[in-house]
């Protein structure tokens, strides 16, 4: 699974501004990298149902034990809902002790400037 596509739950309104979610995660061992991938299609599922959600990618490297994701929300408040309900909670929960490092950010953009390009994520990551 190198990269799932930019999927789009919800079509933002032309012109709008909306919150950017950028993350890395490195787990330590391989192990970790195949319970992060186990448990990504529920995850994926939800945030195709997630009112709010504007747009949705994530890249793996899982030999790499290296995984990024990147979406868009329509408020903070949408992104917290999202952190704190369904298959996200255990999932983030069950895999914190695997995790060698992350890294997180948040910036706002115009919904016309969608979707998004991963260069911008990384440049906003390191």
């Amino acid at each position: 699974m190198p990269t799932l596509p930019w999927t789009v739950p919800n079509t933002p309104p032309r012109d709008t501004e909306v919150l950017v979610f950028a993350s890395r995660f490195e787990t330590r061992t391989l192990w970790g990298a195949v319970k992060f991938l186990a448990g990504t299609p529920a995850v994926w599922r939800q945030v195709r149902r997630s009112p709010g959600a504007y747009g949705a990618t994530l890249k793996a490297k899982p030999t790499r034990r290296t995984f990024w994701t990147l979406s868009v929300w329509e408020s903070k408040a949408a992104l917290d809902d999202f952190v704190r309900a369904g298959a996200h909670r255990p999932a983030a929960r069950g895999l914190a002790p695997q995790m060698a490092d992350a890294a997180f950010t948040t910036w706002r953009t115009s919904s016309d400037d969608l979707p998004l390009s991963w260069s911008e994520a990384f440049r906003r990551l390191s």
